[in-house]
């Protein structure tokens, strides 16, 4: 009965997180798209948008398809559940729903929030948030509503126990990964490719202002924003927070392994949370408002005020399910504040690395008096340095979850209150993907304004709002890769708990571990390099046809002639549906391959050395790329010269180099990290069978 109960309530939250998403797309969409101009120039945007998504999402189905008929193999042959193969498509197929719901709003919502701009800062601030929290809804919402709906299915109607159901979730995380990883690498090049190359040559070259429409990549560089700061975005942290949730929940079946109540009290404890999260967010995003005027501090603050409130909200919450629910294990509730506060902590900390309101990004703009080569410098630098403090954060929440939980006395509870933590932090994504994606529909905003001729005020405020979201999505970016590093620790905990410890060998001097380390702390290296390779072929071959049709279209530099657009949005995404093959594939096909060669000790370092390496990297190149915008951006404000003077092309230069570090490479690394781990469980059988070191 409880399990009734709960699963019902869980799936109740998950249903009003949808209707309350559903209410936001209606009421973004009935307010006016404006001049007729702005209403086609973002026509232009979602239908250049809505095609990369088709063809992307083609694409991706051969992926699936092919898996989907090996998955039933082995649930032929016994290895597997048969509802694995159907788990890891529906994952799939909601983290890429949950992608398209949110650019679909955001298509919908940039063209609107410009309109609402020209009558006030609060307004085009409120409209653009809304839109954003359109998709932290549908995120968690279609990410609840699918965990709970295969629990029931499987456990009161197929009467699967405990461990095998979560095996099949581990799967379905599996496919929620894959999609995800597809998405933002796929993206990310994208945007990143039309972005550097409208810079270098309407920027740097020609002089021109941002989303002039007389450069011919401005359309891609505003289609980019939406395919990969929102459907890439939007997939990545579905999976983060499924994964979460299922990698806690597949802790707590060894953790409480006597089964009973209390065991399914700890199963269905992450979900709840969630659940309690979901309206807690609901709750935050009515303390979002600001006045006409208001400073970035002031913007941020609004911001903080929603999110905020509904972190107090989800502590509260947890608190009364921890105490009823599990009195025997309060200290769990300190595991999940732990995993609150490490998320606040890491996400005010990127603000502070990033933000034109503090020192280290306004000295980074500094530097661009000596050059293009010294803003690099000291941006790198900036990065390298930003990641001390996001360890250290991450290592203390840690330690704390583990011993609050009963880590001195009972390895797996603190090892279930660290996968608690994670469920803590993301508990409150709803609002927090909010403040994050609304910040590519501002971006949009100010390009739509910009081509449209708006009114000067009107293109401050939209800027305002732009540079606002460069700090949100910086900050969402760190939120991301912190909660990411909580989730792949669990879910490395939860591979060696499926192979077994006392099968293990995990000592460093142990020869598989060794190399496994070295090789897991050289894919993220790896990965980002075929990634940001991938960025500068497909940007090259934008920078070689902007020039082309200034040379070549008569009248276009003069705004007589219109540039062709639909050229450099073609260039895109044949680049990056291309270009997202080998990287994603990368994160399927290096656990199986260092598995079947070192065997499952191997297989331990491998995740391990992936998860410290990529945790630090993802920060390093989130927080020098955010400072990087952030510099041409105070810079362009009328700080050091202003536009168009010479410190402002160093700064262009440097923003163009932090392009792929922040909005490509960066955010995929997060999701490579937990990937490798799912893959690991996923055929953890196959590795421990059938591995080279079994011949020694």
């Amino acid at each position: 009965m409880f399990l009734k109960v709960t699963t019902a309530a869980v799936l109740l939250c998950a249903l009003c997180a949808i209707a309350f998403a559903v209410f936001n797309f209606y009421s973004v969409k009935a307010k006016s798209e404006g001049t007729k101009q702005m209403a086609d120039i973002a026509g232009k945007i979602r239908s250049g948008a809505m095609a990369y998504l088709s063809r992307q999402y083609k694409t991706v189905a051969v992926f699936f398809a092919v898996l989907f008929v090996i998955f039933v193999i082995l649930s032929a042959a016994g290895s597997m559940s048969w509802f694995a193969p159907f788990a890891f498509v529906t994952g799939g197929l909601f983290s890429a729903l949950a992608g398209y719901v949110g650019m679909k709003i955001a298509t919908y919502a940039n063209s609107r929030t410009a309109n609402g701009a020209r009558e006030s800062l609060n307004k085009g601030l409120k409209i653009a948030f809304s839109s954003g929290s359109v998709m932290g809804l549908t995120v968690v919402g279609l990410g609840l509503l699918n965990i709970s709906a295969w629990y029931m299915i499987m456990h009161f109607i197929a009467g699967l126990q405990d461990a095998e159901l979560m095996q099949v979730l581990l799967t379905y995380g599996m496919g929620a990964s894959s999609m995800a990883l597809f998405a933002r690498v796929g993206g990310g090049i994208f945007t990143k490719a039309a972005d550097v190359g409208a810079d270098l040559v309407g920027k740097v070259e020609a002089g021109i202002p941002e989303d002039d429409p007389r450069n011919p990549a401005c359309i891609a560089d505003n289609v980019g924003d939406n395919v990969g700061d929102v459907a890439g975005m939007g997939a990545d942290l579905y999976e983060s927070y499924v994964g979460s949730i299922v990698s806690c929940g597949a802790l707590a079946v060894s953790a409480f392994g006597d089964g009973g109540s209390s065991r399914a009290a700890a199963v269905m404890l992450p979900m709840l949370i969630a659940a309690i999260g979901i309206i807690a967010s609901i709750i935050g995003t009515f303390f979002v408002s600001t006045k006409e005027g208001a400073t970035q501090k002031m913007l941020l603050g609004s911001l903080r005020k929603g999110t905020y409130a509904a972190s107090i909200l989800s502590a509260a919450g947890a608190a009364a399910l921890i105490f009823t629910m599990m009195p025997d294990n309060k200290g769990l509730f300190i595991s999940v504040i732990a995993g609150l506060l490490a998320g606040v902590l890491i996400g005010y900390f990127t603000e502070y690395y990033t933000s034109d309101s503090y020192s280290p990004t306004r000295k980074l703009s500094e530097s661009s008096e000596t050059g293009s080569a010294t803003i690099i410098i000291n941006g790198i630098s900036l990065g390298m340095s930003s990641t001390a403090l996001p360890v250290i954060i991450i290592g203390i929440a840690v330690l704390v979850s583990y011993f609050v939980a009963g880590g001195a006395n009972s390895a797996e509870t603190g090892l279930y209150g660290v996968a608690l933590a994670a469920v803590g932090m993301l508990s409150t994504l709803g609002i927090t993907l909010a403040t994050d994606a609304y910040g590519p529909v501002a971006d949009n905003a100010g390009g739509i304004a910009e081509m449209s001729g708006l009114e000067h005020e009107v293109r401050e405020r939209t800027d305002a709002l732009d540079s606002l979201g460069n700090t949100t999505a910086a900050t969402g970016k760190g939120f991301a890769i912190g909660s990411a590093a909580l989730t792949a620790l669990a879910l490395i905990l939860t591979y060696v708990d499926s192979i077994g410890a006392e099968n293990m060998d995990l000592r460093v001097t142990n020869p598989a571990v060794l190399i496994g380390l070295f090789v897991g702390a050289m894919l993220p290296f790896l990965f980002s390099a075929l990634t940001m390779k991938s960025v500068g072929r497909a940007a090259q071959q934008i920078v070689i046809e902007v020039r082309r049709q200034f040379r070549e279209i008569k009248g276009l530099m003069q705004g007589k002639a219109e540039a062709d657009y639909r050229t450099c949005v073609d260039i895109c995404t044949r680049s990056a549906l291309r270009e997202m093959i080998l990287p994603a594939a990368l994160g399927i096909v290096a656990p199986l391959i260092v598995g079947f060669i070192l065997g499952p000790d191997g297989v331990v370092g491998m995740l391990a050395g992936a998860l410290i390496c990529g945790f630090a990297l993802a920060v390093m190149m989130a927080n020098s790329g955010g400072a990087w915008d952030n510099a041409k951006k105070y810079i362009e404000a009328g700080h050091f010269g202003g536009k168009n003077s010479k410190n402002h092309k160093a700064a262009v230069v440097g923003d163009t180099v932090g392009d792929p570090f922040k909005d490509t490479s960066g955010p995929s690394v997060n999701i490579l990290i937990k990937l490798l781990s799912m893959v690991s469980i996923v055929f953890a059988g196959l590795i421990a069978s059938g591995n080279l070191m079994n011949l020694f």
